[in-house]
């Protein structure tokens, strides 16, 4: 007489039970991230606020008034959403890149490497931590154009959704950094050398009708001028770059990064050597 199967194998058991190490194990690293977010808080949302009001002042406010208008827009108004994006990128890699690297520093990465949790649970929830922190600074930057310039967004999903890929984007960037990071110094290279060119080149202060043939061709290898523009189109309805385009961009990015910062950390690189 045939017996009935039994309702959960040894192999279903372990399968559910390695879901929910790593469910709790995310949420306890993006717990961990917001916390850290939450707790410096001075030094985390106070400084972009403080700096991008003065950009406000100074090419809005005086430049601005020089300037006119902009792609049919206010001048104020045209750099609000590039100076959004770039709290976005500048915030989201730089919570990213110094978390993972202190944890490196401080040697509670080990922990994580040494537990159940999987390589895609732990980059998850250091891209949830640098989103959390680029929205929340995108959205103070916010209030504080709106005290500048008239704001609407003309088409929010646009809007919603370019934010939150490029902050993803920029997450996966800085944790690239920090894998391969040996210093304090190495975290800053990339900032400094890269990322604030490119972003202060990628269509914040301008438009790249503006420049000549040469430069503009030039100019679209800028990722991030895609990225700006994507959202300017979502906040003002006008971009440089056609938006499927800028989407295209975004998106083999944000999956060309998360398949190398997948490989660096199963093959140890910068962590077990």
């Amino acid at each position: 007489m045939a017996t009935a199967p039994p309702l959960s194998s040894p192999a279903t058991a372990a399968g559910i039970s390695l879901w929910r190490i790593n469910l709790v194990g995310l949420v306890t690293i993006v717990r961990k991230e917001v916390h850290r977010i939450a707790r410096i808080w001075v030094q985390t949302i106070v400084p972009p606020a403080i700096t991008m009001t003065l950009y406000f002042i100074i090419f809005g406010s005086l430049i601005g008034q020089r300037i006119g208008e902009m792609g049919g827009v206010p001048y104020t108004t045209f750099i609000a959403p590039g100076l959004i994006m770039m709290s976005v990128i500048t915030n989201s890699f730089g919570n990213v890149v110094s978390s993972f690297f202190s944890g490196k520093l401080q040697l509670h990465l080990e922990e994580m490497l040494v537990s159940p949790l999987s390589f895609t649970t732990i980059i998850t929830g250091y891209v949830i931590g640098g989103v959390v922190r680029g929205l929340a600074v995108a959205a103070l930057v916010t209030v504080v154009a709106s005290f500048f310039t008239d704001l609407s967004v003309a088409r929010p999903l646009v809007t919603l959704s370019v934010i939150v890929l490029t902050a993803m984007v920029f997450s996966l960037a800085g944790l690239m950094n920090a894998i391969f990071a040996k210093n304090f110094d190495d975290i800053s290279i990339i900032p400094t050398f890269f990322l604030t060119p490119l972003t202060y080149l990628g269509g914040v202060f301008f438009s790249i009708s503006l420049l000549s043939p040469f430069w503009q061709n030039v100019s679209l290898a800028n990722p991030i001028l895609y990225m700006v523009n994507a959202f300017r189109y979502g906040m003002l309805g006008s971009s440089d770059i056609p938006i499927g385009t800028a989407y295209a961009i975004i998106l083999t990015a944000l999956v060309a990064l998360y398949v190398a910062v997948l490989v660096l950390l199963r093959r140890g690189t910068g962590i077990r050597s």
